[in-house]
């Protein structure tokens, strides 16, 4: 196999360096350092050894590498790329774990989808729409029938949806279909509640993240991040997302349709966002800051609130006399 430039696929990178005779040891020690009990298996010299291991490291492909969402064994290829992380290798402010999304896709059309959410609602129903096209569109229909029905059929034991497979079939949908039908699934605009009310239903919620009682957001978080695939998710949507009102696209990356994407991300895992009522720019993960004791854990639990998605194109809503506002991901 030959060996990678920097910046690869860090699964390639990955078996490529084990598959060297002087890199394999680095990377072996490499992990050790960024485990919990690593300092009493490298003994004494653990920061010398770290230190030497990640310096060796910085000139072999395993620098600077990245994963792709949805891909095979995407949790292995982010396991290597955190080690990375935590290790300083990737540096912390320009890390981010997924390649850039190619475009392969209508961006133009993507991009107005949620942004002109008022024009034409009267007269077309997108929503519907929406439905028709992923049911003509072989993959796309089979994919939501296959979450659809995971989501709804209960378990032999207990008589509740198995959540696991749920949210498993759910990634795979927003994961493996056109964002050109998802994101019309997902984002069409609603003008009644019934609409909205269907629309809402689309991540089937109370199989996929509805529970008794809402979770703390900070516990969310903390439960997100210590979750390879759900930390890169997030990390991907904190960055794609956002906001900057200087931009004409509302996102400082200054592509709205990589927000939209970046969101879908987050659908079937620990913080999957979800409308709360029949507002497009009103959605939230199922969590509550009241259960935030002191004013520090208060204060840091409103901080999460502050996740945006530029979902407006701003010349456009200009033009339409749209309130111009990012899709701002409020939690309760």
């Amino acid at each position: 196999q030959e060996a990678l430039s920097a910046g690869g696929d860090c699964l390639l990178a990955g078996d490529a360096c084990s598959a060297d005779e002087a890199c394999s040891p680095r990377l072996r020690t490499l992990r050790q350092c960024v485990a919990g009990d690593g300092s009493v298996k490298l003994g004494p010299g653990a920061r010398s050894h770290c230190t030497n291991a990640v310096s060796a490291l910085l000139s072999s492909p395993l620098r600077g590498c990245q994963c792709r969402r949805g891909m095979k064994k995407e949790k292995n290829c982010l396991s290597i790329y955190w080690s990375l992380y935590q290790s300083g290798m990737h540096g912390e402010e320009d890390s981010y774990p997924y390649e850039a999304v190619q475009k392969g896709y209508d961006y133009v059309r993507l991009a107005s989808i949620a942004a002109d959410s008022d024009v034409g609602m009267m007269t077309v129903n997108r929503c519907l729409d929406a439905a028709k096209a992923c049911n003509v569109d072989d993959l796309c229909q089979r994919l939501r029938t296959d979450y659809v029905s995971a989501c709804i059929k209960p378990s032999s034991k207990s008589g509740l949806c198995n959540r696991a497979k749920c949210n498993k079939a759910l990634r795979r949908f927003f994961d493996r279909v056109p964002p050109e039908f998802t994101h019309e699934l997902l984002f069409c605009p609603c003008s009644d509640m019934a609409c909205s009310e269907r629309r809402r239903q689309t991540i089937v919620p109370s199989c996929s993240y509805e529970a008794g009682e809402k979770p703390g957001c900070l516990a969310l978080t903390k439960t997100c991040r210590d979750d390879y695939v759900c930390r890169s998710r997030l990390r991907q949507f904190q960055y794609d997302c956002e906001a900057d009102e200087g931009s004409a696209s509302g996102c400082k990356q200054g592509s709205h349709a990589y927000c939209l994407l970046a969101y879908t991300g987050l659908i079937g895992g620990p913080v999957t966002p979800n409308y709360v009522d029949n507002s497009t720019s009103n959605v939230s993960p199922w969590c509550t800051c009241v259960t935030s004791g002191n004013q520090r854990e208060q204060f840091q639990c409103l901080g999460v609130r502050n996740l945006y998605l530029c979902s407006t194109d701003y010349r456009r809503a200009e033009r339409n006399g749209a309130s111009i506002n990012c899709l701002h991901m409020a939690l309760p």
